[in-house]
């Protein structure tokens, strides 16, 4: 896992427990707490800066983090709500994209290529802090399932879009018919792979009762599913996603023992606080050796522009439903708003920006610091906003 020693490791997932003890008793969010314990831990004398790169979140983190929440969506809600979630999504990347892409062309002077990358890596949200608030406090179910497959989709949806912007950059054709062929070729053959290794794994799982071998099959599907998908171009995001959704509700019907479901379950829960716990350590870990430019004005004004961008994605998209079956309560949007934290997919892809891109060094600090402020202001407040909002499944 690059430069991170076993050591490291080591007082990495201390620090995680001792954070993860405190946070609960001090009712406050998790990754708060973890990304305050990176900050502290890199001013500690002796304790070497710890490593952070686009590959250690990109291949070993995010995958387990992606196939885990996909694991426990179950699939007859989230298909009912599927139209929804894809036009927050797919549109709704484009449009908060766009708006940032404009503010930081127009605004700061970044060229165009660099606004947009920008803009379409920091439209990923990743509301971890806030779905552990939704269970501690019980939200109402359904804005959790909004909340939680909403991140999943544009997750993918950035990585695409990003993915399309770099192949622009590197000269490919920018024509209509040649971002929409590599638009299907990645989505579609994203699903498609992981809905392949999926069907494979759980073929092969269905020939035993040991909950070990079960285990290990579902690690393949979420790790396998994600880099065979990178390999061809596909979308590893969206692969690894459609394996944990087959997984968690095709593979309950027989395939996954019924022996071997607790244990599953325990097991991927566990893979996600450990991928969570180191990630938002080493992020703190270098938010406190980011340059002091990323307080700067340019870096207020990237903040100002995320939540623009936020809002004019959800506000819009969701009054297209008004008056429907699917239309989403206007509580639960400014939750969507508020609640969509930044966190590792985008600063993986920015750390992921080859040198010859321009505003590079800009891009990856001004990341840094849209982060920040979305975990500690924006995740701080959502447990006030959800009471004052009157969420909760007592209300």
């Amino acid at each position: 896992m690059d430069d991170l020693s076993i050591a490291t490791l080591g007082m990495i997932l201390l620090t995680a427990s001792l954070v993860a003890i405190i946070s609960r008793r001090l009712r406050l969010p998790y990754s708060v707490g973890l990304v305050a314990a990176g900050i502290a831990l890199s001013f500690l004398p002796g304790v070497a800066e710890l490593p952070l790169s686009r590959d250690l979140i990109f291949t070993v983190f995010l995958p387990p983090l992606i196939f885990q929440a996909a694991l426990e969506i179950e699939w007859r809600h989230f298909r009912v709500n599927l139209p929804v979630t894809a036009l927050l999504a797919f549109p709704g990347v484009a449009i908060a994209a766009a708006a940032v892409a404009a503010g930081m062309h127009l605004l700061l002077g970044w060229s165009w290529i660099g606004a947009s990358l920008f803009g379409v890596l920091i439209a990923a949200t990743d509301p971890v802090s806030v779905l552990a608030a939704f269970k501690e406090m019980k939200v109402q179910p359904r804005l959790g399932l909004l909340v939680e497959s909403e991140s999943l989709l544009n997750d993918g949806a950035a990585a695409v879009g990003f993915v399309i912007l770099l192949s622009i950059a590197a000269g490919a054709s920018a024509t209509p018919l040649a971002i929409a062929s590599s638009f299907a070729w990645t989505v579609a053959g994203g699903v498609a792979m992981g809905a392949l290794v999926a069907a494979v794994l759980l073929l092969i799982a269905g020939r035993t009762e040991d909950h070990l071998v079960e285990i290990t099959l579902t690690t393949i599907a979420a790790y396998g599913s994600f880099l065979i998908a990178e390999k061809f171009g596909m979308s590893g995001v969206l692969a690894t996603l459609t394996a944990g959704l087959l997984v968690g509700n095709v593979g309950w019907k027989g395939a996954i023992s019924a022996n071997a479901r607790s244990h599953v379950l325990a097991f991927w829960a566990y893979a996600a606080f450990l991928a969570n716990s180191i990630v938002f350590i080493l992020i703190g870990g270098h938010e406190a050796h980011q340059p002091l430019g990323i307080f700067s004005v340019g870096s207020a004004i990237a903040v100002l522009l995320v939540l623009l961008g936020r809002v004019l994605a959800i506000y819009p998209l969701c009054g297209l439903l008004a008056g429907t079956a699917l239309q989403v309560d206007l509580k639960y949007q400014h939750i969507l708003v508020w609640g969509g934290l930044r966190g590792s997919l985008a600063l993986a892809l920015a750390l992921a920006l080859p040198i010859g891109i321009a505003e590079r060094g800009e891009i990856i600090v001004t990341a840094f610091a849209v982060v920040a402020f979305s975990i500690f202001v924006q995740g701080l407040t959502m447990p006030w906003l959800i009471r004052r909002m009157g969420l909760t499944i007592d209300d």
